[in-house]
Parts: structure tokens; sequence; C-alpha cells
């Protein structure tokens, strides 16, 4: 089934980002979730971490003004907040495993409903190794995922039960997805629907994810601005 209606990847980070605490310590991960960055709530000051050592960066610059000695672990250029620290890549990873990341944020190739997590390989196709997500979604306080609703063919990204190898074991709280916001509950191994596009059926989205999606209370409507 086609859904012509989605929000792009812009319009996800924004509502990410909106769910970011102020003062969190928050891990972006590589790829579309460093997009959050760009989209902090006015009057908040999350302090975004990346594994390469840097802590308090901000938005990207502006083309052309970049400092290339400044980077995150996408080797992509970042600005720094006032305070912001430098330090090794064994005391980030002591960070992560300590637990003293509020949130981390990641893409997704598939998660299930128990909260498990695959972003890293498809078969036999992918990056040689699972990376430094195995050890965000671990240490992580809370785990929420950036991903479009369905793969390219249309297949689901949400599934019962992921068949590419796994990130993480019920490690996932809460999915921004093109179509909806849902929670995880890893209790009873379950998607909970909080938001979804108002233009979008219960049917047509539960159409489109591989695993039953319940309801707790009234969902609410999935509104964004307009991003390019």
């Amino acid at each position: 089934m086609s859904i012509s209606d989605t929000l792009n990847q812009e319009q996800i980070a924004w509502r990410a980002a909106q769910d970011i605490a102020d003062g969190a310590y928050v891990n972006l991960g590589i790829g579309f979730p460093e997009k959050v960055a760009q989209y902090t709530v006015e009057g908040r000051e999350p302090i975004f971490h990346t594994e390469n050592g840097v802590l308090g960066f901000g938005r990207a610059p502006a083309r052309g003004e970049e400092d290339w000695d400044l980077i995150n672990a996408g080797k992509k250029a970042i600005t720094l907040k006032p305070g912001a620290a430098f330090f090794d890549h064994a005391t980030s990873f002591a960070m992560i495993r300590g637990g003293h990341l509020d949130v981390a944020i990641l893409g997704a190739l598939q998660v299930a409903a128990n909260g498990d997590l695959a972003n890293w390989r498809v078969g036999d196709k992918g990056v040689p190794a699972v990376g430094g997500a195995m050890d965000l979604v671990n240490g992580a306080k809370r785990v929420a995922v950036l991903t479009d609703h369905v793969t390219r063919d249309g297949q689901p990204k949400l599934v019962s039960k992921c068949s590419f190898p796994l990130t993480g074991v019920a490690c996932v709280t809460r999915i921004y997805t093109s179509l909806a916001v849902i929670d995880v509950d890893r209790d009873q191994g379950r998607f909970v629907l909080r938001e979804k596009l108002p233009t979008l059926s219960m049917e047509a989205l539960q159409a489109v994810t591989g695993a039953p999606l319940f309801t707790e209370g009234d969902v609410a409507d999935l509104i964004v601005p307009e991003l390019s």
C-alpha cells in the first residue's frame, strides 16, 4: 500500500526535538538524527554529545563557515556552545556506558514491538561492525528512533520481530516516523500509537505497520510545520 502524504526527514527531526527537555544530555546518531540539532526548542538548552569527543555542540554552521577541526561522529561540521568540552574517545564512551546520557536518537532499519532495534546491517550488506550504537542503546536512559514508516519498496520497518541483525535488545522507547509517533511498551511487547497524521486513517496506518498498533486514550494529530 502506498501513502502519498508523509513527513520528510526535516519534519520528523523537528517533531523529535520537541520532546527533548531543557538540560538533557543527548547523543544524535550519524546521518538523519543529526538534523535534530537544527530544531532545538527556543528557551531550552539540550547538551549534545558526540562519540568522537565533544560535549556541548550546537547547530551546523552556515555553508562556507565550517571549521573542519570541529566535526561530529558523522564527520559533519558543527558549532560549539559556550562551555563546550573536548575529550578522548575512551572518556566519551565512559560517559555512554556509565549511563550519563538522557537520550540517544538513532536511525533504524527495523524496530520490533518489544523494542529490539536493527540499524546497522541488512543480511550480507552493510558496514562490517555495529559500532558505537551498541553502546548507546544500552547506556542511554531513553532511546528514540527516527525513521520512514516503510522501506523504499513499501515494506514495514516496524515489525513483530526483527529479521536483520540486532543493535540492541528491548531498548527503544519511542519512534518518530513519517506517519506517526509511537511508544514501545516493552513490558507488554507492543506498539502504542500516540500521534498520527490527521489525514491518515487507523486502518491505513495499520496496513503499513508490521505489528498490531494499540491505543491508550485519544490519539493526537501529528502536526508539524512546513520545512524544506
